[in-house]
């Protein structure tokens, strides 16, 4: 039994992973948070669930990956019932949040108003692929996009993105539709909410390159493939994206992109 915002939570754990490591591990307590909000909503008589309101009843984490010391991914079995017996499915794979960038480079002396895209192309084993095309992922570091993507972009491209260069669709774009909300869900795309809580936090960047860049990079980067890189890069035009990759995170920034572009916001 654990105690949590005063209430009793019973919670099992695996023998690898400790009462402390759980209920410090971020995005476990950005979960709880989140669902403790949206649970003590049904108390507003308008709420749907108002009548016969569902409760957290127990927690049975089957499994944690660690990456190092940290925990990195945790599947739990989260149990949540109502006084008539029924449920709501709980199956959590838990991974947090993460970061996606729309890099869109802009040629000096270009056709007006023609955009490219720089995308990533690597080995995604979860998906049986060794040579998946998408938007490049990483992660906020203090004032800089950094990750393996950032580290390429940067050695192939040049390019070192800053924190403060960066503009966060989801935020432009969806801001006010989540804080209309009431619950706490993040001004981001989640891709698989029926099963795992990762969000994805998209950003984008503008660049522009002098006259010539592009054919140099489109050459060099498909060299860098033929040389058995794990990680490189490719540049598309923007108006394409939507058909040069079945990546989530490119087709919803694409689609954030394009919404505020019609509204004259970016």
């Amino acid at each position: 039994m654990y105690t949590i915002d005063t209430t009793v939570l019973p919670i099992q754990l695996p023998p690898s992973l400790t009462r402390t490591q759980l209920l410090s591990h971020g995005p476990f307590k950005s979960w709880l948070s989140t669902l403790s909000h949206s649970l003590s909503l049904q108390s507003r008589p308008d709420h749907a669930f108002h009548s016969s309101p569902y409760q957290l009843q127990k927690i049975d984490v089957q499994s944690v990956d660690f990456f190092g010391k940290k925990i990195g991914f945790l599947k739990f079995q989260a149990s949540i019932t109502n006084s008539e017996g029924e449920s709501i499915p709980g199956l959590v794979f838990l991974r947090g949040g993460s970061v996606a960038m729309l890099c869109v480079l802009v040629e000096e002396g270009g056709k007006e108003g023609e955009e490219y895209v720089l995308l990533t192309v690597q080995p995604r084993i979860p998906v049986g692929s060794l040579e998946f095309v998408e938007l490049p992922a990483g992660m906020l570091d203090g004032d800089s996009f950094s990750g393996a993507a950032a580290k390429e972009i940067k050695e192939e491209c040049g390019i070192e993105i800053k924190a403060d260069e960066l503009k966060d669709l989801g935020q432009m774009a969806l801001g006010e539709f989540v804080m209309a909300g009431n619950e706490k869900v993040e001004a981001g795309v989640y891709p698989s909410p029926g099963g795992c809580d990762e969000f994805l936090k998209l950003f984008l960047y503008r660049h522009t390159i002098s006259k010539g860049t592009l054919e140099e990079w489109k050459g060099k980067l498909t060299g860098l493939r033929e040389a058995r890189e794990k990680i490189t890069l490719k540049v598309v035009k923007l108006k394409d994206l939507w058909k040069e990759t079945v990546d989530a995170k490119a087709l919803s920034a694409v689609a954030l992109y394009e919404g505020l572009k019609r509204e004259g916001r970016i």
